[in-house]
């Protein structure tokens, strides 16, 4: 889509407005070039989905849950310095590289899955080929969180290292650095 300079509004190729489109959005075919132009279809098939899921959003009753707050400040306190890249392992010419805050979040996400565990920070250090070596802070739920929790943590970020990022792991150290009520 192009920005029309004299109005602002979003104009499809075709040079219709796309907030025309919008407000016509339930009379929409009764032109004839809204019912042959490919782009006023596409934009129309998109501008619905958008209307039924703002419908299905404005409809939604339920309360966030309890510990949102919590999982977003924890989001927000995660290192996210650039760091060193991480070169990963590929089968085609020339290289790929990811970075350490990346894979980061990847392994915090794989330790958040465990019920009653949220990972806190997680520091990444590369090791000569595709290798890792992690440092993960969590805090766990008490009362309610066993031992087991810190084993499933363990074998979920290893997975995850593995199969989503395409690295082997090979250290993990973890720690328990709070509590939070369960």
């Amino acid at each position: 889509m192009a920005v029309n300079p004299a109005t602002q509004d979003y104009a499809l190729p075709c040079g219709r407005d796309v907030d025309r489109l919008w407000e016509r959005l339930d009379s929409f075919g009764d032109d004839p070039h809204e019912r042959d132009c490919p782009h006023c279809r596409a934009a129309h098939g998109s501008l619905r989905v958008l209307q039924e899921a703002t419908t299905e959003l404005a409809h939604d009753t339920s309360a966030p849950s309890r510990d949102l707050t919590s999982r977003i400040m924890s989001a927000v306190r995660a290192d996210v310095r650039r760091r060193e890249l991480l070169p990963l392992p590929t089968a085609e010419p020339g290289e790929a590289r990811i970075s350490e805050q990346v894979v980061a979040a990847v392994l915090r996400f794989a330790a958040d899955t465990v019920p009653g565990v949220r990972a806190r920070h997680c520091r990444v250090t590369a090791r000569p080929g595709a290798a890792i070596e992690v440092e993960m802070d969590l805090a766990v739920a008490y009362p309610g969180t066993s031992g087991t929790a810190l084993d499933l943590v363990r074998e979920r970020v290893h997975a995850a290292a593995g199969a989503r990022i395409g690295v082997e792991l090979t250290r993990l150290d973890l720690t328990v650095t709070d509590l939070y009520d369960a």
